[in-house]
């Protein structure tokens, strides 16, 4: 059985800038600003939360399908994804459209100046979760804002536990629209900066949105991760590592984990250490689709840095 990703591809353009922003931008001057920024360095990265999470899931043996809407400048992605194996039966080109895709400008602080275009994603409701088969498990990532709403109510209808994954969408819903995928899905999977602005939207407490759920996670980054789950909170830790290279994508990895863990049945502390783990292993590499971990060595760091297998 599969685990249906709904969510977005996307192409992730960043560039150097080799000084700081604020040696050019003058604050006298910032209702005229006007200025450009020479980036000597640049590469393109293959993104989108759905396509980082497939990624991720695919790698430690799960069984992902990816739902998500493209554009014209879709082919490089394409031949990728047929390389590592991902099926793309549900996903959908949509004619005079760009891919979504992220232009990242980084100063030598890490300050960070993004445009991001949707492009396609914001056609991700012509897509149906009916349209999928063989599917046990579901994610509601980051999509269009039509798309989100109508795939929650898609996999509830369908009697189909899904994960409710807002992340950088959180912003576009208000409280009750953001109540209402709470109470549709049967997991939520939150940072902690999103899990802060789910409760000033809603009105409820952490605690009292676990309630409605199977469990619902917060990451903390360097903290770790809590899981609220069966009335206990269960704390996470979180795996150190010697070289921090880069965080984009880490969330989504942590998701696959816990995708991974869930469709197994596994406990909530494996299926929490399995997800830090996998943020870990991430972390340590450039982009959110370049790093690799073989299925011996993931038993083996685990084991190593929990002192227990986790039978996956």
């Amino acid at each position: 059985m599969h685990t249906l990703i709904c969510g977005s591809l996307a192409y992730d353009t960043i560039m150097v800038f080799h000084d700081h922003f604020k040696n050019h931008i003058l604050p006298e001057q910032i209702h005229i600003l006007n200025v450009a920024f020479l980036v000597p360095d640049m590469r393109r990265e293959y993104g989108g939360c759905a396509g980082n999470i497939a990624y991720n899931l695919k790698m430690i043996g799960g069984e992902p399908l990816i739902m998500a809407t493209v554009g014209d400048d879709f082919q490089p992605y394409h031949e990728r994804l047929e390389r590592l194996g991902l099926a793309q039966d549900h996903v959908r080109r949509v004619a005079d459209t760009f891919t979504a895709q992220a232009f990242i400008t980084t100063d030598v602080a890490d300050n960070q100046i993004t445009a991001f275009h949707p492009g396609a994603m914001s056609h991700a409701h012509q897509n149906r979760v009916g349209d999928a088969r063989d599917v046990a498990l579901g994610i509601v990532a980051p999509d269009g804002r039509e798309g989100m709403l109508q795939h929650a109510r898609e996999f509830h209808e369908a009697g189909v536990p899904f994960v409710f994954d807002p992340g950088q969408g959180l912003p576009m819903f208000n409280g009750e629209e953001l109540l209402q995928f709470v109470e549709l899905a049967d997991y939520v999977a939150l940072n902690d900066y999103e899990a802060q602005l789910l409760q000033e939207r809603t009105g409820k407490k952490i605690e009292q949105l676990a309630k409605l759920v199977k469990a619902l996670v917060v990451t903390r980054g360097g903290q770790g991760s809590d899981i609220y789950a069966d009335g206990q909170r269960h704390e996470i830790p979180c795996v150190k590592v010697e070289n921090v290279v880069d965080p984009t994508g880490c969330g989504d990895a942590y998701r696959a984990g816990l995708l991974y863990g869930i469709a197994r049945g596994m406990d909530w502390q494996i299926t929490g250490r399995l997800a830090s783990l996998m943020g870990a292993v991430k972390i340590a590499s450039r982009g959110g689709q370049n790093h690799t971990l073989a299925r011996e060595e993931l038993h083996s760091r685990f084991k190593e840095h929990f002192g227990m297998n986790f039978g996956g």
